[in-house]
């Protein structure tokens, strides 16, 4: 869950009607929160960060499994609950997003206390809606999507993390997957139109630019006939060398030897990839629609981890796919032992609506799913509780995400995506604000995190990470 106004703050300025959005799901519908957020900022709108005080509450659903579908369901109901209190200012209840695209019909029928149900393509009228529902007058015409988002970004959680849509959409049609149905085509944006808002976001204090798409490693194809994410790294990375990029979501299907040596060239870049590829059996990845193969896996992360020494690799698996055998999870289980993945996230399938693969043959049942995703998560807490373990004595280079209240600090390395990975505890010997970037001596470890003291005579220099 990103709530997009959960740390908005008193500005001492008085906007009428208030606002209150909320947004579930991905990194990329966390930024089509932003720009419907600055959309309305710069319309009058006021944010505020309860509910109970807004006039006006937005759920930016999340659709994409069952699970997700439930969350947004019943995060929506406490929001008609709110609506429906005598004693709560709240005029407006609008859905929008994932879900509200794919089930729109069943959302009104099922939902009558919305006063509006929007899919994804709809969120560029975010500002006309809600101006004819409260009544007032209202600018219908959507300017650039970056430009209406910077009215925002001073009311984000993290504002020194700006996450950076280059494309929506998905051409990859994995039979497992309802994203192509929900955003459609892939759709990237142009170079120019990227470079423009990264350049507006570091200009707003961001420290730590995030790729994100549903294949970045797709990025251009589309619009220049080929993949220009290595292309766009570099130029992205030119902007500041102040700044920390991070790459996720590359499928390892379309990763080049272009993209290996940029992200090895690049100072800035972060050491870090997230690169989901959901199984290692190539009679598994078939089905799925992947193009993959063990070997070929493989060859790939041989390559990545000599070409950038210490890179990070992260992954997501999926268990229990339609079909999946004992011996296909043992290929799988032995995989993960052998690669030793920094970081890895395993979920159960989930049979949705609409897809090819609800329709296959024997289907897994869900305690299986669940007794074979819960042996790979203790098999990869082991491997990742050692990998931790061996950073301690190291200085190493880490952001900062949160001051606390005792004077103590929250960070990261390069190597954990916010709000995804791991994290690292310091001190309270030292005085810095969120984005600062310093060093810091790893004293110890537990399962998960990391636990250091700032090392202030060795000054970081955010362009040189290693």
């Amino acid at each position: 869950m990103n709530n997009i106004d959960n740390a908005c703050k008193d500005v001492g300025i008085s906007f009428s009607p208030s606002v209150y959005l909320l947004t579930l799901g991905c990194d990329k519908n966390r930024v089509d929160g932003e720009v419907m957020l600055g959309r309305l900022v710069e319309a009058g709108f006021s944010p505020v960060m309860d509910a109970a005080r807004a006039d006006v509450i937005i759920v930016n659903t999340c659709g994409f499994i069952r699970e997700a579908t439930q969350e947004s369901i019943d995060t929506i109901l406490e929001m008609a609950s709110i609506k429906a209190d005598p004693d709560a200012p709240c005029r407006a209840l609008i859905i929008v997003g994932c879900m509200s695209e794919r089930y729109r019909e069943e959302t009104k029928e099922s939902i009558p206390e919305a006063d509006a149900v929007l899919g994804v393509k709809d969120s560029d009228g975010i500002v006309k809606v809600v101006s004819e529902i409260m009544g007032i007058a209202g600018d219908a015409q959507p300017q650039l999507a970056h430009k209406g988002r910077m009215a925002a970004r001073r009311f984000v959680q993290a504002p020194h993390i700006g996450y950076v849509k280059i494309s929506d959409g998905c051409d990859n049609a994995c039979t497992y997957c309802t994203i192509p149905a929900i955003r459609g085509a892939y759709t990237s944006r142009s170079t120019q139109d990227i470079l423009e808002e990264c350049v507006a976001l570091i200009s707003s204090g961001v420290r730590e630019l995030v790729l994100v798409a549903q294949d970045t490693a797709l990025y251009g194809v589309d619009l220049y006939g080929s993949s220009q994410l290595a292309k766009l790294l570099r130029e992205v990375a030119a902007l500041s060398s102040q700044t920390w990029i991070r790459l996720m979501y590359a499928y390892p299907e379309h990763i080049t030897e272009d993209l290996i040596q940029a992200m090895a060239d690049l100072p800035n870049v972060c050491k870090y990839i997230d690169m989901p590829i959901q199984h290692s059996e190539a009679v598994v990845l078939r089905r799925m629609g992947r193009s993959g193969s063990q070997e070929g896996l493989l060859e790939l992360i041989r390559n990545m981890r000599e070409k950038i020494p210490g890179i990070a690799l992260r992954t997501t698996l999926m268990v229990g796919f339609p079909g999946e055998t004992v011996a296909d999870f043992k290929g799988l289980y032995n995989f993960v032992q052998e690669v030793r993945f920094d970081r890895l996230g395993v979920f159960p399938y989930s049979r949705e609506d609409g897809t090819p693969a609800a329709l296959m043959p024997r289907q897994v049942k869900d305690e299986v799913m669940h007794i074979r995703r819960d042996r790979l998560m203790r098999l990869q807490q082991k491997i990742h509780q050692e990998k931790q373990q061996a950073k301690i004595g190291k200085t190493i280079d880490v952001i900062i995400d949160e001051c606390l209240e005792d004077g103590s600090h929250v960070g990261r390395t390069e190597h954990d995506a916010y709000e995804v990975d791991a994290v690292v505890y310091l001190d309270r010997t030292i005085k810095v604000t969120a984005g600062d970037i310093v060093k810091v001596k790893i004293t110890a470890a537990d399962e998960y995190d990391l636990y250091g003291t700032n090392q202030p005579q060795l000054a970081a220099d955010k362009g040189d990470m290693n």
